[in-house]
């Protein structure tokens, strides 16, 4: 695995996430458990080359719902590992499970530098729109271009594996027959993740005019851009990512547009639903504005509460402090293009009052 490098805001390496959730860092390249066929299951091998025959060290191998068909299966040695187990799956990609514990702490390391992430929004606004007016067509602009996409439709990134073997597309893997331009209207229609059609409409009359241009380039993925030795290439998401860390000096990602995102249209949903009469009529709302925040998302209601929802939304909402919050930045005064939204300065204030309460 790889660790993000440090700095302002940045999420603590894996080292750092294990001893935050107390528990032993291990490296999967070290000797474990190995997993063999036999017969119609399978027996377990040691370091040393002798067959496991320890039922609790058994009992807790089979309790980690090791996917039978993963091949090189590897197993960690001690029980509080952030790692339990790796192999590789029916397509020959290495997978991971993570011990509980460590996946929470890194849930909890995501959310806890979205408020940093939010403060930032703005002078990435200004930033990309600065490189949205440069006259070629370079990487910078290609990168802002996708920057803005991503600020104001959450889309996911994209990945050129997942567009090559399951056909679904983000925005670095889109096609030109993708995207429709009709005057200022982006009209975009692919299949997402799972296979599920997306088809979002976006007006910006200035996007609309770099993306007929982006669409005369040679090939056929959408965001394309003209290296220094005058040849055509592909943006790719790591590009997108390098952008954004060049411009802000973290090392955030395009996930955190997507996460930010989601808690926003979330806080707009349950405002706009007003206060709950009873624990019932609480429930219902929030079970509600999930659903719609996912559907715009693309995800499941599930997988949007757990990764792409701030806690700390939710906690307004139960105890009221999202409509005071709401009422009292609905006073304030701001200035810019670049600024935070309304409902994104009720977020921030949200996410402050709860790191100080965390």
């Amino acid at each position: 695995m790889e660790a993000k490098r440090n700095g302002a805001g940045s999420m603590p390496d894996p080292a750092e996430t294990a001893e935050l959730a107390r528990l032993t860092y291990v490296d999967e390249e070290t000797p474990g458990i190995l997993r063999r066929r036999c017969g119609r299951g399978f027996i377990y091998i040691g370091p040393s080359g002798e067959r496991i025959s320890d039922n609790r060290v058994i009992t807790r191998i089979k309790s980690l719902v090791i996917p039978p068909a993963w091949e090189e299966v590897w197993i960690a040695l001690k029980a509080n590992g952030h790692i339990q187990a790796t192999g590789r799956d029916a397509r020959g990609r290495k997978q991971y499970l993570y011990h509980p514990k460590w996946q929470e702490a890194r849930n909890q390391n995501k959310f806890g530098r979205l408020l940093s992430f939010g403060r930032t929004l703005p002078s990435i606004r200004e930033q990309v729109d600065r490189d949205l007016s440069i006259n070629t067509i370079s990487k910078q602009r290609a990168a802002a271009f996708v920057v803005r996409l991503l600020d104001i439709t959450h889309m996911r990134i994209g990945n050129r594996e997942y567009a090559r073997m399951n056909r679904s597309y983000g925005l670095t893997t889109l096609r030109e027959d993708h995207l429709e331009i009709c005057g200022s209207r982006l009209r975009f229609d692919f299949p997402g993740k799972g296979g599920k059609r997306q088809i979002l409409d976006i007006y910006d009359r200035r996007l609309a005019r770099l993306a007929k241009k982006l669409q005369d380039l040679p090939g056929q993925e959408l965001v394309r851009y003209r290296n220094g030795s005058g040849e055509y290439q592909t943006l790719e998401s790591g590009d997108v990512n390098a952008y954004v860390e060049e411009i802000t000096g973290v090392d955030f990602t395009a996930k955190e547009f997507r996460t930010w995102g989601g808690t926003v249209l979330t806080a707009a949903e349950l405002y706009n639903k007003g206060p709950a009469e009873s624990k019932k009529s609480q429930k219902k709302s929030v079970t509600q504005a999930i659903k719609n925040t996912a559907k715009r998302l693309g995800n499941t209601p599930t997988i949007c509460r757990k990764y792409y929802v701030h806690p700390a939304v939710i906690e307004g909402y139960a105890c009221g402090d999202l409509f005071s919050v709401w009422k009292q930045q609905e006073s304030e005064v701001t200035q810019g293009p670049h600024e935070a939204t309304l409902e994104e300065r009720v977020v921030l204030v949200l996410l402050e009052n709860h790191s100080v309460v965390s």
